[in-house]
């Protein structure tokens, strides 16, 4: 009897998954435990393994396609057995595998199965559970070359990071759809893949002639000859010398090469075997300078900078909290001079360091877990309190923010705070972050005290309902037992979502958590 498979549910909030890769294609035999496909969920690209043995019949979501949970994925029964009834009536799988929905037109239907032999479009993946577009940050394919599965065909920028896009088709690369540089939404025509020689101007125009159908004039698809030009210049500018050699850089190198018209191929990389790196571009210096590089005292111009798919999700996010939550602010001035000698006391043990923030952390897990209200979320029903402690960090990185999140922070020692945030803040910098590793915070910590910012007040990294600003440590005359003297200082400021945590409950927490941080023995009780 055949089994039907649908869409799994492989994390907690999980609504809809993309088949990544089928690992089985219809007619293979199936055996219980088998790799079927690889999906991709909010958070991660997961193996899905079979529970049944028996024939793949039917396959039901085809790569690159995205459905909601429970929606068929496929089909397992006894070879040749009748499945009509399972599809919609309509036995033939291939047919039924290009179906995207049940009201599917039929020029698409033809559009899907009129691929010649062997050709395979590849789209632009959804690399990061935020993604909704994708910058090709450079090419390492060109048009015509022979591809194997598992060649890197380009390097992706996401939201959150720059990405290495894998191809699992070998073939020829007939068509580059996206010219370096270029931004595309998820979904949009990549590559094609296929024999050498094969005309694929048909499979061309059908896709792009789809993505102009559903999208506005202002964001249709660049002709075709038009990106072929783009991509062989930028190709041929960034990418090799004039001998043909490769030059190795990273693609924001590459990309402020390009801005600043430096030739790669005159700059020496100072990354691993000699890669060009940012730092390299912005402390090049030409071997002569001109008069072109003068400009008179006086003249107004600008540099264009294209935003980041980081910077972009940033603007959306913040934006989004900003005008949805709302705001208040409550600030108090801590007393450091006991943090200050119990921190010197700490470090003075071998193999130990601890910072400030560290101890910042620490107290903020503390006294969450005495005011759970803080340590909560709004939705339009219930508001939602978190009965774990994961605590955000912000790190500043090129070219944004990110928040990594130490989960149950409260179960931590001071050292073992330190520890991790200097692991992720350096995965962080290097762009080498997991989903994982910035999902479930509860409440977040942003420092600027290390640059000298005495106070400040930063924006609630949703669905938090509270953050932390952490100024600078300022030497400054105060009043103790009624006479003047020199002391340290700290201004933190608190923000917190008024829908969720009311005045009172907010001061109440900035009381516990100055008693933490004015007297951190009461942290190891």
């Amino acid at each position: 009897m055949a089994e039907v498979i649908t869409m799994p549910r492989l994390s907690d909030t999980m609504e809809e998954g993309t088949v990544a890769t089928w690992l089985k294609k219809v007619g293979d035999k199936v055996e219980e435990g088998d790799i079927l496909a690889e999906i991709e969920t909010d958070k991660a690209t997961m193996e899905f393994e079979s529970f049944y043995e028996g024939t793949l019949l039917h396959i039901g979501i085809a790569e690159g396609e995205t459905a909601n949970v429970d929606a068929l994925l496929a089909i397992i029964g006894e070879k040749g057995e009748d499945i009509s009834n399972l599809i919609g009536g309509d036995p033939s799988p291939v047919a039924s595998t290009e179906k995207s929905t049940s009201d599917s037109s039929p020029a698409e239907e033809t559009t899907t199965t009129e691929l010649p032999k062997g050709v395979e479009v590849i789209t632009m993946p959804r690399l990061s559970d935020t993604m909704e577009e994708g910058t090709v940050a450079s090419w390492l394919k060109k048009e015509g070359d022979a591809i194997e599965e598992g060649d890197i065909l380009a390097e992706i920028e996401t939201d959150k990071a720059t990405m290495e896009f894998e191809s699992f088709y070998s073939g020829t690369l007939l068509k580059i759809g996206i010219a370096e540089g270029e931004t595309a939404k998820v979904d949009a025509l990549l590559a094609i893949v296929g024999p050498a020689g094969t005309d694929v101007s048909g499979v061309s125009a059908g896709v792009a002639s789809k993505v102009v159908a559903e999208e506005s004039p202002a964001k249709q698809i660049t002709p075709e000859v038009e990106v072929k030009k783009a991509t062989v210049e930028v190709s041929k500018s960034v990418s090799s010398t004039t001998t043909g050699e490769r030059i190795f850089a990273s693609p924001l190198a590459k990309k402020m090469a390009e801005d600043k018209g430096i030739n790669l191929a005159t700059v020496k990389g100072s990354g691993e075997n000699g890669r060009i790196v940012k730092s390299d571009i912005e402390n090049y210096q030409p071997l002569t300078s001109g008069a072109a590089a003068y400009m008179p005292v006086g003249e107004e111009s600008f540099e264009e900078i294209s935003n980041s798919q980081m910077r972009k999700t940033i603007a959306k996010r913040l934006g989004e909290s900003k005008f949805a939550a709302p705001h208040y602010y409550l600030t108090i001035e801590l007393d450091m001079d006991n943090a200050m000698a119990s921190r010197a006391a700490i470090n003075s043990a071998p193999d130990v360091k601890i910072s400030y923030n560290d101890m910042i952390v620490k107290a903020c897990a503390m006294a969450l877990r005495k005011h759970p209200q803080v340590n909560s979320q709004w939705t339009d029903k219930v508001t939602k309190i978190a009965k774990h402690i994961h605590v955000g960090v912000a790190v500043a990185v090129d070219e944004g923010l990110l928040v990594p999140v130490l989960k149950f922070a409260d179960q931590m020692t001071f050292s073992q705070i330190g520890a991790n945030v200097k692991e992720l803040a350096g995965k962080a910098r290097n762009k080498k972050l997991t989903p994982d590793e910035m999902q479930g915070s509860t409440f977040t910590v942003s420092n600027l005290g290390m640059f000298g910012i005495k106070e400040f007040t930063s924006i609630i990294n949703q669905p938090n309902s509270s953050i932390l600003s952490v100024g600078a440590i300022i030497q400054k005359p105060v009043v103790k037992n009624g006479a003047i003297a020199v002391g340290n200082t700290m201004t933190v400021t608190l923000a917190c979502d008024h829908r969720t945590v009311d005045g009172a409950t907010g001061a109440k927490f900035l009381q516990t958590l100055r008693n933490y941080i004015e007297n951190p023995v009461t942290m190891f009780v």
